[in-house]
């Protein structure tokens, strides 16, 4: 059983967790799933097939050539290289060691970066995933900030709730605001994604599953790092984000009898 709390954060009811919750938690599986979504989202790139290569610059090894054409005796490695009566005459080109030649080994646009999961495992990680928000520990494996028993559970009206201010006041009586504080402090990405419109990254707080949409969705995402899905939406990535742990979740009550519907093994 698992207590029900009304938007005031006070204890409502009771209710049973469906059958779902008693999967056993698989961060093995659950990465495995995590990774399988993140191939699917990354784009191809590859080189132009003829970079380096429109240049008619040849090797002419031939002795029976004209004397100014030829190259061999002339003490210079045997490389494509350009003729004419230009300054860049038996300049190499075309080698993948000479200025301005083709790669050896270029990225390959046709290349695959899908990773294939089983439906079977993949459905499996996702019920591991929702099982996991009920485990303290995998919570706070993410640095999750809480108080109280989990999965947290409240009453349908925050279903309809349009208005940022009022879901924030409904996680704060929920006790926590901590996470909230959190996951406002944001941070400047290493590396050259900085200058790629990607400057700050931003850290994942409560997840908001409900049963319908009704305005829940919109309100939720302008509070950093709060996130609102219906049952529908969820897998494992977004239930543990990077594989790391389990997110910080609250289930409406319509959203849990949805889980145990649609996710039962």
């Amino acid at each position: 059983m698992v207590k029900v709390h009304n938007v005031k954060g006070e204890e409502k009811s009771e209710v049973s967790l469906p059958e779902v919750f008693e999967e056993n938690y698989r961060p093995d599986l659950i990465e495995k799933a995590v990774h399988h979504y993140q191939s699917r989202r990354r784009q191809s790139y590859g080189a132009d097939k003829k970079a380096g290569m429109r240049t008619s610059a040849h090797y002419e090894g031939s002795r029976h050539v004209d004397p100014n054409s030829q190259m061999m005796n002339r003490e210079m490695s045997r490389m494509p290289r350009e003729h004419g009566d230009t300054a860049r005459r038996f300049r190499a080109l075309l080698a993948p060691h000479a200025v301005g030649g083709m790669k050896a080994h270029p990225p390959k646009a046709e290349k695959k970066f899908d990773k294939e999961l089983n439906r079977k495992e993949k459905r499996k990680a996702t019920r591991s995933a929702i099982a996991s928000t009920a485990e303290e520990e995998a919570v706070k494996e993410r640095n999750h900030r809480f108080e109280g028993d989990l999965p947290v559970v409240v009453e349908d009206r925050i279903e309809t709730m349009d208005k940022t201010s009022e879901v924030e006041e409904v996680l704060i009586n929920l006790g926590l605001e901590e996470d909230l504080e959190r996951a406002k402090d944001k941070k400047v990405r290493s590396g050259k994604g900085k200058n790629r419109g990607r400057k700050y990254k931003t850290k994942k707080s409560v997840l908001i599953v409900v049963s319908e949409d009704e305005g829940i969705k919109r309100a939720a995402r302008n509070i950093p790092g709060v996130e609102a899905r219906k049952v529908d939406e969820l897998n494992s990535e977004v239930l543990s984000p990077g594989a790391h742990g389990a997110r910080l979740t609250v289930y409406s009550e319509s959203a849990l009898e949805d889980i145990g519907e649609r996710w039962t093994a």
